[in-house]
């Protein structure tokens, strides 16, 4: 069972990602914690780690459509490793019921945004 539900989870993750361009983690973390019973710490992590054969293959198809801004990427790039860096350490002094509002919390916030927001025009918006 776990199995089979580890699996359609990614299926989820996958085709949400390539969708609409969201992080798996949005589908994943949440499963893992509430279907699968994973702690919210292990779950973060896993959903990093499964981040990066995902990602390869979304970006490998958005470059073939030149979709890809490599310059904005890579200094995004800059910024993320350097938070990600600083937060891995704090993240594992945080009990995971803390760890599990915060996520919570940030996903709500990002939802609002994403269905309040007014657009920003921008002329190479394909």
């Amino acid at each position: 069972m776990v199995i089979a539900v580890s699996i359609l989870a990614g299926l989820a993750a996958g085709i949400l990602s390539g969708l609409l361009g969201v992080g798996g983690g949005i589908v994943l973390v949440p499963m893992m914690v509430f279907i699968l019973g994973v702690s919210q710490h292990i779950a973060q992590g896993v959903s990093l780690l499964v981040i990066i054969p995902t990602a390869a293959s979304g970006l490998w198809h958005l470059h073939k459509e030149k979709l890809v801004d490599y310059k904005t990427a890579a200094l995004l790039s800059l910024g993320a490793i350097a938070g990600a860096m600083l937060s891995a350490n704090f993240v594992q002094s945080l009990p995971a019921a803390e760890l599990k509002k915060i996520f919570g919390v940030f996903v709500i916030i990002m939802g609002g945004r994403m269905i309040f927001a007014k657009p920003r025009a921008k002329a190479e918006n394909k």
